[in-house]
């Protein structure tokens, strides 16, 4: 047998590898309109899903989506009619800049904050970066 060949088989006997990260997938946004707020009944499962602090995701959705908002038992209200497209994005881009290693790519960070800046720092790869967005 030649080289090419016996590479060949042996590539056909290794476990092929998805790398798309598909074990971490981000649950959607779900919620109703009242009046002119907008509830979002699930927003302690996404918190728990991607491990912050609820309030630090819903201080950057306040940021971002430019309106008010409390939190009221198990749910998040915030004071303008938003569609959950427009929050699913948001909560996309907050998970990019604040959960997902940038070195890796893994959910498995946490943060961390030393002298006035704060870090993410990789728990499956040891990486630790800045984040370059204040909230």
């Amino acid at each position: 047998m030649t080289y090419e060949t016996l590479l060949d088989s042996a590539y056909e006997k290794v476990k092929q590898i998805d790398s798309s990260n598909s074990r971490f997938e981000i649950p959607q946004i779900k919620g109703h309109f009242e009046g002119k707020k907008t509830i979002l009944t699930n927003f302690f499962q996404i918190v728990s899903h991607i491990r912050r602090k609820p309030e630090h995701l819903q201080k950057f959705l306040n940021r971002e989506l430019a309106t008010s908002g409390h939190v009221e038992g198990d749910r998040l209200v915030l004071n303008n009619k938003i569609p959950s497209s427009k929050i699913n994005e948001k909560i996309i881009a907050y998970v990019k800049e604040f959960v997902l290693c940038k070195e890796c790519g893994k959910p498995d960070t946490e943060l961390k904050k030393q002298d006035r800046l704060l870090f993410i720092h990789c728990l499956a790869c040891g990486a630790k970066h800045s984040v370059r967005s204040k909230i």
